[in-house]
Formats: structure tokens, C-alpha cells, sequence
């Protein structure tokens, strides 16, 4: 059984609820007061110093030494070059064709071998052309026998027509079969030669002094004269010649120079044109320009002691034009172009920089000559230029490639911003 108790209005308990609400609500507003005064970092002992703003940080940004690579320019003799395309091209290549038919019975070369002028390389069987000159040395022995008698009978009709004895028509008639005779015998000497000369051509030899190439027909074939694929190759690799072309704006200097002194040292380079192959001197320039390309024609020759050239091979070609003394040199990277010319950042002892303007020279192997306004030993940045104005200051990171060490006073800057981005936050 339940009892309901009816509630009494002077009861305490919506008095309470009246007082927790509006104390709760300040307890939140004063912790919130507090958290806000914690981010901010904001206290009454710093309200009389400068707050570090967002321009202050970028202020001290655009002061702070720009860190650049400089270079050192260097006094020296400079070569100049011209350079071209070329191919290399043997003085002499034979293919080696048998002259007469018959069985390939001995080859005598190796493959990719070096071989003399005259060195036996293959033979063909002997035997039908030796057969063929037993029968000219016979007929030739025949018909000499004929003309020694025709002779002597000659001579002896002479002597008959002396004494009256026959008459002038029977002398005449051996005087004439004595000259067919000696015809006769001609003409055998003359087989005999041929019959010597065919088995003369049985041998097979290396017309020229060269490298052989890989072998056309084997042992055991039989081939014929003349065949079109031949025997092998024999090339000329030592000397050899490299026939490469040059603008024909660069003719008139390359003229010059050969009429001056002949002897015009060329460098050959591989494909990439990193590694150097050979060294040789120009032989020959063109008599005429390619109308459709521009340009002309010159050749060289080199020793190729190292037989690092082969025929057919593409080659990139230096020629050395001139060679310029006691230049200043700098790197290519220095080098800077507006539209009132050429220029560079010269950096000052006082860590300053200083825009001047250069006159340029040729330029080989990623070095420019500068023919004025720099003198050796002065230092030209290479790195960090992008960033650089006249009245830039500079922090010089790396010089000649080597890195240099960072100054006290500019190391202490980043680590006083990073202190105050540890206060703020």
C-alpha cells in the first residue's frame, strides 16, 4: 500500500536549484578566462615590451645574408675549338674475290686477324691449272722445234740461191714459214704465262696491309670467279681518316689557320663526347659547300696506334683553332645576360656583392674566357644568384666546391627567432 504525502510549498529544494545554476555558469566563465590568458601568453609583467609581430619576423627575413656558392677566377692559357660532326673512314678497304673457279681447299686467316700486304689468306686446288700449264709448256716446246728447223732450212736455201742453185720463190716461202713458226712460238710463251698466272691466282693474298673482318664462304666450297660476296674484308685501320663538316661561318677562320700553320691538331671523342679516342692532324679541306646542309667538308687523319677507330664510326671532332694567353677564366654558371649584355656577381671581401659588367671570350669544356673587368682570384657566384641585388649582403656557403663553415653571428639569429616561437607559444 503507497501513501501519497502531499508536497508541502515551503519546502527548500527549488530554492537550491535557483543558486546551482547561475554558480555553475561562473565557474565555466572563469575557466575559460583562464585558457585564453594561457594561449594568448599575454601577462601583465609583458604588457610593457614590444610584441615580436608577423613584420617583425619578415623584417628580420630580408636583412639576413643570402648564402651563395662562389668560384675563384683563375689566370691561364684557354683553348679554342671548333667542333663538328664526323665519321670515320678507312684509307684503304678491299673485298678479296677469287679470280679463277675451283674447290676452297685451305683458308689460312683467323677472323679479326692483322695481316701483311702479300700474306697468303686461302688457296684453291692447284692441280687443273697445273695441268693447264704442263700443256702450254709443251705445245711451247713443239712449235720451237718447228722454228729451229724452219731456220735451217732457211739458212741453207740462202746459201742454194747463192749458187743459183733453186730459185728465189722456194727461199722466200721458208723465210715466211721460219716467221710463222716464231709466231707460233709467241703465242705458246704467251699460255704458258697465262696457265702460270691462273695458278699464280689459285693463291689467294692480302692485296693490302689491314685487319681482316669476318669470314664469307669456308673450306670445302666450290667458288667462282669473281664471286660478289668474296672471300673477306680487308680494312686499313692504321692510318685512318675521319671525315667531319664544320659551319660554313667557321670557314674563314679554319682557312686562316691552316694558311698560318698547317699542322692543326684534332681530337676525336666518342658519341657521348665524354672519352677521347685519338689525336690526329687535319689533312684536307673541301673545295665546295653543301648547299643543303651549310656547311663543308674537312678531313683527318690519325695514327689509330691504339685502334680505338673503326670504319663507319660516328665520332665527335675538336679542332684546336687558337690558343689564348694568360686569360681569366670562369665557370659558364657565373655568367649572367640581360638586355644590356653579359655580366657577374663579384663577391666583395666585406661579404657585399658587386654587378660587373664583362666582356666574354670563347668557350670549351664549361669554362668562359673574360677578356675584361675581372681580375684572377676575385670571387664570382655560381650558386644563389636568383636572390641577389647590388645592395644584397651575402653568407658564402660553399667556395671551389668545398663548404665553408657558417659565421657565429648568423647561426645566433635562428636560434633567437626560435626562442621567441617557444615564449609565444
Amino acid at each position: 500500500m503507497s501513501l501519497n504525502i502531499p508536497r508541502d510549498s515551503s519546502s527548500p529544494r527549488p530554492a537550491l536549484r535557483r543558486y546551482l545554476f547561475p554558480s555553475s555558469l561562473l565557474a565555466l566563465v572563469i575557466l575559460g578566462a583562464g585558457f585564453y590568458l594561457q594561449q594568448s601568453g599575454s601577462t601583465p609583467v609583458d604588457a610593457g615590451k614590444p610584441a615580436e609581430g608577423r613584420q617583425g619576423r619578415f623584417r628580420d627575413s630580408d636583412d639576413a645574408p643570402i648564402p651563395v656558392a662562389v668560384e675563384t677566377a683563375r689566370r691561364g692559357d684557354f683553348p679554342v675549338y671548333l667542333t663538328g660532326l664526323g665519321t670515320v673512314t678507312a684509307l684503304k678497304t678491299v673485298t678479296v674475290r677469287p679470280r679463277v673457279g675451283g674447290e676452297l681447299i685451305r683458308v689460312t686467316f683467323n677472323e679479326g686477324q692483322w695481316v701483311k700486304q702479300g700474306e697468303l689468306l686461302a688457296e684453291i686446288d692447284p692441280r687443273p691449272f697445273q695441268i693447264q700449264l704442263q700443256q702450254a709448256e709443251g705445245q711451247l716446246l713443239r712449235d720451237e722445234a718447228l722454228m729451229k728447223n724452219a731456220e735451217i732450212d732457211h739458212e741453207r736455201y740462202k746459201t742454194l740461191l747463192e749458187q743459183d742453185s733453186i730459185a728465189a720463190q722456194q727461199t722466200a716461202t721458208q723465210e715466211a714459214l721460219v716467221k710463222q713458226y716464231r709466231g707460233n712460238v709467241e703465242m705458246d710463251k704467251a699460255q704458258v704465262n697465262n696457265a702460270k698466272l691462273q695458278l699464280d691466282y689459285a693463291k689467294l693474298t692480302a692485296p693490302i696491309a689491314g685487319r681482316v673482318g669476318l669470314r664469307q664462304i669456308d673450306q670445302g666450297n666450290i667458288v667462282q670467279a669473281n664471286d660478289i660476296n668474296g672471300l673477306v674484308v680487308i680494312t686499313q685501320l692504321q692510318p685512318i681518316d675521319v671525315v667531319f663538316t664544320l659551319p660554313e661561318d667557321k670557314l674563314q677562320a679554319a682557312i686562316q689557320r691552316w694558311r698560318a700553320n698547317p699542322s692543326i691538331k684534332v681530337e676525336a671523342y666518342d658519341r657521348g663526347g665524354k672519352i677521347k679516342l685519338a689525336d690526329g692532324q687535319l689533312k684536307a679541306i673541301d673545295n665546295q659547300i653543301d648547299p643543303s646542309t651549310g656547311t663543308i667538308k674537312l678531313k683527318a687523319q690519325f695514327d689509330n696506334r691504339e685502334q680505338t677507330l673503326f670504319a663507319n664510326q660516328f665520332v665527335n671532332i675538336k679542332m684546336q683553332l687558337d690558343h689564348l694567353k694568360d686569360v681569366t677564366q670562369v665557370s659558364a654558371a657565373s655568367i649572367q645576360h640581360d638586355n644590356d649584355g653579359a655580366y657577374v656577381f663579384v663577391a666583395m671581401p666585406d661579404n657585399t656583392i658587386q654587378q660587373r659588367r664583362v666582356t666574354l671570350g670563347p668557350t670549351e669544356a664549361g669554362k668562359v674566357a673574360v677578356l675584361n673587368n675581372l681580375a684572377a682570384d676575385e670571387w664570382v657566384v655560381i650558386d644563389g644568384v636568383d636572390r641577389l641585388k647590388p645592395s644584397s649582403r651575402i653568407d658564402i656557403a660553399e667556395q671551389d666546391g668545398i663548404a665553408v663553415a657558417a659565421k657565429p653571428e648568423i647561426q645566433d639569429k635562428p636560434a633567437r627567432k626560435s626562442r621567441n616561437r617557444d615564449r609565444n607559444s
